[in-house]
Order: structure tokens, then C-alpha cells, then sequence
């Protein structure tokens, strides 16, 4: 079974108040975006890895992360589009006969072996899977004021990485953007309205955090000294 892992690095971060894009800002001893891409490199389950990034850092990348750590599982670097959306049917088509594909943001750093694994058990069950964990906290729906309030043991925060079978995924997203994509936040939504295929939620973790805002970064950095002394 072929499984190409599509690492998403193309976000602009603007939430992150940052002259320097969110992926590259530095985490403990290294950047943010070498995390995803060392977990997926030292993967044997990952067969390769298609980058995706604006298309101004693609030399950049090739520089400062492929060839810098020695990253040779990734087989192709390509531009992103304006929204997450345009930049996974990117990395989508850079893919080279593969059976399945691992979709995974480049700002998550703390992808764990753990995730990985149950991540590939139950892909080849389910065919599409997204990594999720119970919300600790009470959901409000509202306008200016609540409109509802969910059962929290029905709600779910989703994370990635996101696998499917390739055929599947791709032929819901080429169905998706003949439509109007606004609302696509996650390719289990493509999977779920287009390709109506059931989504599998797998367990993932309180730590696989997304590097988004500041505070995000301060968590991260104490994540990434655990697992730096972890493995020394």
C-alpha cells in the first residue's frame, strides 16, 4: 500500500501577528514545520511526502527544510492556492499513483508516532479518517445571543492528520470546486457532502495542537521540549 503524506505549509498566519509566516517561526530547536515533516519521514508507513507552500518559499523550502535535514522522502514542492482548499486539490494532483493520502497542516507540530499508528489501522478500515478528541469544554451556538447549546459528548474538536483513499478524496474535492468552496474548512467535509462517504473519527491528541495565535506558540514550545528531552 502506497500512502503519500501531504504536508499543508502555504497559510499566511495572520492571526499569528507575525512578519514571519506561522510554519517557519522557530519552536524549541527547530522550526515549527520540520516537526510534521521529521514524523512523516520517519514513518515506514509514509511512502512520500508532496509539500505544499506559497509559491515564493518553494526554493525556500527545498533550502531551509528538505535539503537542511535531509527530508528524502519529499518528492514533489508545490505552490498552494489562496485558500486551504485550492492548496489540498494542489497537493492532491502532485501525487503519483498512490493508494492513500495522509493530509496533514504543517503549523501541527506534535504529530506522534501514537497518532500515526492509529491513524493507518483504521484507514484501511474506513477508507477516511480524521484524528479528533472530545471537546473539554460547554459549545455555544449563537448569533447575538445562544441559540443552542450541543450535548458535549457529542462534539468533537478535529485535528489532522486526515487519510483517505485517494480515489475517493480526489473525486470529491474535483465535485466540491465546481461548487461554491467558501465553507470547505476540512477535507472530512469534502469527503462527507461530495463523495458521501461516512468519516471514521480516530483517537488524537490533546497536544497536537495548531500552532494559530502566540499563546499557541508558547504551548508549543513546552510540547517540543518534551519531546526533545524525551529522545535525547
Amino acid at each position: 500500500m502506497k500512502c503519500t503524506a501531504i504536508i499543508l505549509a502555504a497559510g499566511q498566519g495572520k492571526r499569528m501577528k507575525s512578519n514571519v509566516q506561522k510554519q517557519f517561526l522557530q519552536l524549541g530547536e527547530y522550526p515549527v514545520l520540520y516537526y510534521s515533516l521529521k514524523a512523516f519521514q520517519d514513518s515506514p508507513e509514509i511512502t512520500d511526502i508532496v509539500l505544499v507552500c506559497g509559491k515564493t518559499e518553494i526554493n525556500y523550502c527545498k533550502d531551509a527544510f528538505v535539503q537542511k535535514y535531509h527530508i528524502d522522502k519529499v518528492s514533489e514542492v508545490v505552490a498552494g492556492g489562496k485558500e486551504r482548499y485550492e492548496s489540498v486539490y494542489q497537493g492532491l494532483c502532485a501525487c503519483h499513483k498512490t493508494d492513500y493520502v495522509l493530509i496533514h497542516d504543517g503549523a501541527r507540530p506534535m504529530v506522534s508516532e501514537d497518532i500515526l499508528e492509529r491513524c493507518f489501522q483504521d484507514a484501511q478500515k474506513y477508507n477516511a479518517c480524521v484524528a479528533a478528541v472530545p471537546v473539554k469544554d460547554t459549545i455555544k451556538i449563537a448569533d447575538e445571543n445562544v441559540v443552542s447549546t450541543p450535548d458535549r459528548s457529542h462534539v468533537w474538536n478535529v485535528q489532522t492528520p486526515q487519510i483517505f483513499e485517494y480515489h475517493l478524496i480526489k473525486e470529491a474535492y474535483e465535485k466540491a470546486l465546481m461548487h461554491d468552496s467558501s465553507r470547505i474548512t476540512d477535507d472530512a467535509m469534502v469527503v462527507e457532502d461530495y463523495g458521501n462517504h461516512e468519516v471514521w473519527l480516530y483517537e488524537g491528541s490533546y497536544k497536537n495542537i495548531k500552532i494559530t495565535t502566540p499563546e499557541d506558540l508558547e504551548i508549543g514550545e513546552i510540547f517540543a521540549r518534551e519531546t526533545y528531552d524525551k529522545k535525547k
